[in-house]
């Protein structure tokens, strides 16, 4: 492929970049960073790294360019929170952090929003597994299932968007989210919590 049609490829997922750039930006980093640069730096580098792109070709480019996202997030934090020099945390007034997020995850608040929306009353003990119970129940998902409850649950995706970007039909996206759902719900029956 040539440079010019690659980035052509690229630049169409920008604007699922830049909604999951906003979804997964600190607050505290929104004075210095936007989403805007996020995509902008994830861009570039994915530009100078083409032949990352070419390995695995099973893995749809999207994901490939989520990889990076997170990675360009997670560099900026680095540089932003954990540096000594203009400190972030004097910027910007900074409310409790719940502690039982895991804050190195990129999919924290996704992933309790999911976790939310498939369970019912939970008992004190069971919330606080929530976000940990759900994490490794996807995880044990292949990756087919895996990648469509991300994009519908975590990108916030349309079944469109997801067939789209799977590079699959619409009626295939469809079916295989359902399956996918079913499959997590026969994952999940082995913890009480999530019995009917």
């Amino acid at each position: 492929m040539n440079t010019a049609a690659y980035k052509e490829e690229l630049e169409q997922y920008r604007q699922h970049l830049l909604t999951l750039a906003a979804r997964n930006l600190k607050p505290i980093l929104m004075k210095r960073i936007s989403p805007e640069d996020v995509v902008q730096d994830t861009l570039v580098e994915a530009c100078k790294k083409e032949d990352f792109f070419d390995v695995n070709p099973e893995i749809p480019i999207y994901f490939k360019l989520r990889m990076l996202l997170f990675q360009t997030i997670k560099n900026i934090e680095r540089v932003h929170l954990e540096s000594k020099k203009r400190d972030a945390f004097k910027e910007l007034e900074i409310h409790p952090i719940d502690e039982n997020h895991d804050e190195d995850s990129p999919y924290t608040s996704p992933f309790d929003k999911f976790a939310a929306s498939i369970t019912g009353p939970l008992t004190h003990i069971a919330k606080l597994d929530r976000y940990a119970t759900v994490k490794q129940a996807l995880s044990s998902l292949p990756d087919n299932d895996r990648q469509i409850l991300e994009l519908r649950h975590f990108d916030e995706m349309s079944n469109q968007e997801c067939a789209e970007v799977l590079h699959i039909s619409i009626k295939a996206a469809s079916i295989r989210y359902v399956r996918a759902l079913e499959k997590l719900q026969q994952v999940l029956k082995e913890f009480t919590e999530f019995n009917s």
